[in-house]
């Protein structure tokens, strides 16, 4: 027993000095199958069984799309589509930000590459346009992560992968809460565009036609997974296949913004974030058989069990852990780690596995923005020149907002399971 304590506080110790966290995961599954007299090799035959998934190619190909876009020039054709289409409404050019914001994550999946990429070009003509400072931080930063929940999004994909659950099923339980928390903040956008006394453009059907026709390459991609994916024309792993292909010859060929030989730096960049997810990825598997062989979950339940009967208590104190969670990790590592203990204890109350998806990924959007060590108040702080502290009151408003959200997405399955059971799914 001294022995189990004195490890864990090892590797806490570990942790806290910096220790990459797929080292942690590996050197505790090791010790465990260790303890337990079972061969560590059962480790290796998780990472073995990882490479042979065909599901998780499609991560690597919608990186790589996703880091592609991010280095051409298509968040500024896109701002310029949104712009013509939503710059009537009150508090138009906010409005035109969620959009972008929402279209850019579900492509790259780390918000970090979103607020670099549009926070440039949006934040300076806000203020221009005589949106407050405080507010143009607050939306950029709190949208960073909007879109996780629209496909064809990575932590989708890995959720699935992880859980056992239908891709195909989550790309469109994540359509209608997503565009709820757009919503939402579509509305208090507009409301603060009355309080500040912005000047509305008009609607020009010139202009949407133009700026159209200046990303018609682009704007089709979300509508040809999806038509493509549940209409039976190609699976997840083919979409991804096709919009890797389909994202380089438009950016290369046809817009030219990127040169062949800028290709190789832009895949090198794409596959560190996806090799950092697989070595996660394979660590954490080895680690969660273990966890299963000792019967955690189950361990788990009848503990919780002996404190909560009740399913709307279990959420309440899911969403509270899921938030510490979302700030506390990167939502790769959280999705990988915390799925397999919770799924099994969900499934106990009756919450169906992809409504708890949504709740999962839901949760960890907002944790990227939650003080006081949400990554995107960090990023934000760096790219901005501005601190911490500031964009903890800038985010306040927004953060209350995607809880509002949160609380509707949790307590209304049908949200989430309307499309799948419309499509014959659920």
């Amino acid at each position: 027993m001294l022995e189990s304590i004195l490890l864990g506080l090892l590797f806490i110790i570990l942790a806290l000095l910096g220790a990459p966290l797929f080292i942690i995961i590996a050197a505790i599954a090791l010790v465990s199958f260790h303890a337990a007299g079972i061969d560590t090799m059962a480790v290796i035959i998780e990472l073995y069984r990882l490479s042979a998934s065909p599901t998780l190619i499609a991560i690597p190909l919608f990186t790589f799309a996703g880091y592609m876009l991010a280095e051409s020039n298509a968040p500024q054709r896109l701002v310029g589509v949104a712009r013509a289409l939503f710059g009537w409404m009150p508090g138009g050019l906010a409005v035109v930000a969620l959009f972008s914001c929402a279209f850019f994550t579900a492509f790259t999946g780390a918000s970090g590459v979103t607020i670099v990429a549009l926070g440039g070009i949006l934040v300076p003509i806000m203020i221009k346009e005589n949106y407050s400072k405080k507010f143009s931080l607050g939306l950029m930063t709190s949208s960073g992560s909007l879109g996780l929940l629209f496909p064809p999004s990575l932590p989708i994909i890995l959720y699935g992968f992880v859980a056992g659950v239908s891709v195909d099923q989550l790309f469109l339980a994540g359509i209608v809460p997503g565009l709820l928390i757009i919503g939402l903040l579509a509305v208090y956008n507009a409301y603060k565009g009355i309080e500040f006394g912005i000047e509305r453009t008009a609607f020009s059907v010139k202009n949407v036609l133009a700026s159209v026709r200046s990303a018609a390459w682009e704007l089709p991609l979300p509508l040809i997974i999806i038509v493509g994916i549940y209409g039976g024309f190609f699976t997840v792993t083919e979409a991804a296949a096709m919009t890797a292909f389909y994202v380089l010859i438009v950016e290369v060929l046809i817009y030219r913004d990127l040169k062949i030989r800028e290709v190789p730096k832009v895949m090198r960049e794409s596959m560190v974030l996806v090799g950092a997810i697989l070595i996660i990825l394979g660590s954490a598997m080895g680690l969660t058989n273990y966890l299963i062989d000792e019967q955690v979950p189950a361990q788990m339940f009848a503990f919780i069990e002996q404190y909560i009967d009740n399913k709307i208590v279990f959420l309440i104190l899911l969403n509270i852990f899921l938030l510490g969670v979302g700030a506390m990790m990167d939502i790769f590592s959280a999705i990988i780690v915390v799925v397999p203990l919770i799924l099994p204890i969900a499934q106990e109350f009756g919450i169906h596995p992809v409504h708890l998806g949504i709740i999962f990924l839901a949760n960890l959007e907002i944790g990227y923005f939650t003080p006081p060590v949400g990554i995107n108040l960090f990023i934000s702080s760096y790219r901005f020149k501005e601190t911490v502290i500031q964009l903890y009151k800038a985010t306040f408003p927004f953060l209350i907002i995607y809880l509002i959200a949160l609380l509707i997405i949790t307590y209304i399955p049908q949200l989430s399971l309307f499309l799948v059971g419309l499509f014959g799914g659920g």
